[in-house]
């Protein structure tokens, strides 16, 4: 079968390319699963690439999620011919994962494919799309509704902007995409968003600790000086969910927001999330993501791209969400 496999020779630069292995060769675990799709996450740039730490032993196969069909189980949860798709658990990291023919994990890292989406279709939300789902639940379970006031999305245009904002907009909120990305305005639109916020207009921090209550709620993709800067801006009781720190993990804040107007900060985490958030999650997903706006971010793609997708993404020049066709 095929898969792509990361070497790395002593200090040499980690080089990935496709290659042949054997079933023997995937590492242990109670269920065996046929891929059929994966995806491009920033982390999968990392681990196709310069490793960031998060991968420990070469050779390895990343790959941080995938779906398709259990073709083997020792788990009473599943049969051959279940339906399952698989986010976090460190798969793709410490583990070998999805950029391959076929997957063997443990059966408590599945999760059963809700039966409105495909595989084609969980991949195309992916990690990124889970993750901006465990976001907007996050902001509604702190009291978020439509009628409070525009939702900020930053770091619009990528993988959980880009879902992110459909789902907003498919729940009825008034939703303000930042990106600094000026040719993704029309995209953005596309997908729901009201309002496009240049990054430029909100990525310095100011003297000010508080600025005027402008957004409801807030799903940061971005950390850094992006947002301190935004905590000043939400209204009396409003959350930022923060999901990630493309923009650096320091946070030049004062807890003036907090304080004075019971702003919330929201981490949101999705690799070591239980199995009732994530069941629970995908079921919304299935329900509240348009299904005609998801297709629109997709970009398709086979294992022979993923070296340079590893790249672009790390530059941040992958737009929307890539599906990995494993057996293309």
């Amino acid at each position: 079968m095929k898969a792509l496999v990361v070497r790395k020779e002593g200090d040499e630069k980690p080089v990935a390319a496709v290659e042949e292995i054997t079933e023997d060769m995937l590492p242990e675990g109670d269920v065996t699963v046929a891929v059929e799709y994966s995806t491009v996450n920033y982390k999968d740039g990392l681990c196709i690439g310069p490793g960031g730490g998060l991968v420990r032993k070469y050779p390895h196969v990343p790959g941080i999620d995938f779906a398709g069909t259990v073709e083997a189980s020792e788990d009473a949860r599943y049969a051959p011919g279940d339906k399952v798709v698989l986010t976090g658990w460190r798969v793709g990291e410490v583990h070998w994962g999805g950029y391959a023919q076929k997957a063997r994990v443990k059966a408590d890292w599945l999760v059963p494919l809700p039966g409105a989406l495909s595989t084609r279709q969980a991949m195309a939300v992916g990690t990124a799309g889970f993750t901006a789902m465990l976001a907007v639940m996050a902001l509604e379970d702190h009291g978020l509704t439509p009628e409070n006031g525009p939702v900020l999305v930053t770091g619009a245009a990528g993988g959980v902007g880009s879902v992110a904002v459909a789902i907003l907009s498919a729940k009825g909120y008034e939703v303000a995409g930042v990106t600094g990305r000026p040719e993704t305005a029309d995209y953005l639109k596309s997908l729901g968003a009201t309002q496009i916020v240049a990054r430029e207009d909100i990525n310095e921090t100011v003297k000010r600790p508080l600025e005027a209550e402008t957004w409801a709620g807030c799903i940061d993709a971005v950390g850094g000086p992006m947002l301190a800067r935004v905590l000043g801006q939400i209204k009396y009781g409003g959350s930022v969910a923060a999901v990630g720190l493309a923009g650096g993990a320091g946070l030049p804040a004062t807890v003036i927001p907090f304080l004075l107007r019971g702003v919330n900060l929201l981490g949101i985490d999705s690799v070591m999330r239980p199995y009732e958030d994530r069941v629970r999650a995908w079921a919304e997903i299935a329900q509240s993501l348009p299904m005609d706006k998801l297709e629109t971010m997709v970009q398709p793609a086979t294992m022979a791209d993923l070296p340079k997708l590893g790249s672009d993404i790390l530059k941040g020049q992958v737009k929307g969400r890539v599906v990995v066709d494993v057996n293309a």
